[in-house]
Formats: structure tokens, sequence, C-alpha cells
């Protein structure tokens, strides 16, 4: 119900049991590194050959990695980061108009993660959005604040333009021809997560996000400028990837990694909370049509490099993948070969 909504309280003197992680699984924060040299790629830069280089060595070694000089506009990211916060303080009755627990709803606020099926809760409420093709989900859009529709469009554009001058570049990253990956792909959708983390007063007992990998194909994400909430796993260490003035994170998602045959990483990430000041992120997701077959190109299979994972749809995959918990083992082992 829109009442178990967190961005409906003002503050929290503890959290509720429901929100209290088993010791086992805390996010241990004194464990993270907090200085690590997240891959930063200039898109801007004259030197096509090292972009292609940087993204190959970023999608094989991290699986993650933010972007400069990228293209969208400055303006454009402020704005969609300021409209999202306006968003989550409206009167909790205007926000109850939109809140759902229905996973099957194009549009939808609702918060943590599958409140139909989890036993402990995320800290974190969402506004998840279908953003392809705009004309069609657009009308169903929030219109207060008045703005939203109109910013987070123009928002939606700009970041479907990166994301397939990122496939372009991943594509020749592999040696595949500059179009490879956006053919195969097909007429991807494309979906928002407009993320609010309120502060916490007990963020060593909770998660915003527990550790996940991406099911779509690319992630874009934008990030609160001064804060901090993103880890990503590496070597079996939590990684934090902190803020880049004007940088958006790129993440490769599952569907990249099988495309890959294995050779670049969808990898887990979470978010983590603080008791400090609340964070919001907007995570945009470029996911293959559900008809897709996914299976890995010709060029990547030969001689010495079997096929990692069996041939499927994205439908398949992306219904075994809401049936599971988030935090299982990889999706992606349920399909190898």
């Amino acid at each position: 119900m829109a009442d178990q909504l967190l961005s409906a309280v003002s503050d929290y003197v503890s959290i509720p049991e429901s929100y209290v992680r088993p010791e086992s699984q805390r996010p241990r924060l004194n464990e993270v590194i907090r200085g690590a040299n997240i891959p930063t790629i200039d898109l801007g830069s004259e030197d096509e050959l090292q972009i292609i280089a940087q993204v190959a060595d970023a999608c094989r070694s991290f699986g993650f990695f933010q972007v400069v000089n990228h293209g969208v506009p400055l303006e454009s990211m402020q704005k969609m980061m300021a409209v999202a916060s306006e968003f989550f303080r409206l009167p909790p009755e205007e926000k109850a108009k939109h809140y759902s627990d229905d996973p099957a709803k194009k549009m939808r606020l609702s918060t943590s993660f599958n409140i139909k099926k989890e036993t402990v809760r995320n800290w974190r409420d969402y506004l998840r959005l279908h953003c392809y093709p705009l004309e069609e989900f657009v009308p169903g859009w929030p219109s207060n604040p008045a703005s939203f529709r109109d910013v987070v469009s123009t928002y939606c554009r700009e970041v479907r333009r990166l994301g397939f001058r990122l496939l372009r570049a991943i594509s020749l990253s592999l040696e595949l021809e500059e179009g490879y990956m956006a053919k195969v792909l097909g007429e991807q959708e494309q979906h928002m997560a407009v993320n609010y983390y309120p502060k916490c007063p007990e963020p060593e007992l909770t998660y915003g996000l527990q550790a996940h990998t991406d099911p779509n194909a690319l992630t874009v994400l934008l990030q609160d400028p001064n804060v901090a909430g993103l880890q990503v796993l590496k070597d079996g260490k939590w990684i934090a990837v902190n803020p880049q003035p004007d940088a958006l994170v790129i993440n490769i998602g599952d569907q990249l990694q099988a495309l890959s045959n294995g050779r670049y990483r969808s990898v887990w990430h979470r978010a983590v909370v603080n008791s400090e000041r609340e964070r919001i992120s907007v995570a945009s997701f470029l996911c293959p049509s559900s008809s897709v077959v996914i299976s890995p190109p010709e060029k990547l299979v030969g001689d010495r490099a079997r096929p990692v994972y069996r041939t499927y749809t994205y439908d398949e995959y992306y219904k075994k993948f809401w049936s599971r918990n988030l935090d299982d083992d990889h999706c992606l082992k349920l399909f190898e070969c």
C-alpha cells in the first residue's frame, strides 16, 4: 500500500524490523574500498581507437565505467535530478495516485524491490517508467510536477542516443561491425527507475538495493553528484563508485555478457544508504525486444572458443530473472552450455 512508502515519513529514529538484514547479509560498510580507480572514458576525445580500447578494457575488467563529454547536456542532467527530487517531495496523497506493487505495470511508484516476494525490504522508493516509444508512454506519466513529462522525456531521448553510441563502441571493441549490437538487440525497449533513498538512521543494517546484476543490455546511471551510494564487486571486494562531476556511470547488463560470449562482464553491484543525506539516482535501461534471440556472434565462437551460453530469447531470460530473488546466483548460470 502507498502508506508503506519511505518518502511518506519525514524522519526515522530507527529502522523497522522488516528492513533489518540478517548478520551475514549486512553491507559491512567499513570494509568497502573507497579510493579505487574506476575507469573514466572521455567520449569527446578525437582518438576513437583509444576510446574503443578503453571501452574494451573497462568491459573486461570492471563491467562498469564512467563517461564524460558524453553528449547529454549538463542542464538536462540537472533538471532530471531536480524534477525527481520535486516528485518525491510531493504530499503522500499525491504520490499515492501512482502507487502499485504490480511489477507488470508500465508506470508505477513502489518501494523496496518486489514487495510481494521479499522477506526483508530495501531502504528505497522508486518510480518505474517505460520510455520507448515516448509518445506511447508519456501520457501515462505523472503530470505533477508540471515540468515532469517534458524534462524526463528530453532526458530519455538524450540517454537513448548515448546508449546507441556506446553499443557502437562495444561492437567495435569486440571487432564486430559497428552496428552489430544495435541490430541484434532489435527495436530496444527503454525503461527508467528513478530511485529515492531517504536518510537512514542505521545504514549498516540494510541496503538501498541489495547486490544484483542487470538483466538488460546496457544501463546508464545518473548519480546524485554529492552523495555516494553505488558500489561494485571486483575481485571479491566491494568498491565505492564515487560520483564525478558531469559524469554518467555505464554498466554492462547480462545480455551483453552473453552476446560477448563471456568476454565482457555483467557484474554485481548494490546501493547503500547513509545517515546524513538522502540520495537520488536515475537508472536508464536499454533492453532487447522480448522476441530477440540471444546468441554469441560466429566471430566470437570458433575452434578455440566454444559457446558459453545456450541460445535463448530475451523474454525467456527476463521471466527467469524475475522469478528468482534479486541476489540469487547470477541468472546467466542457468543458461550456460
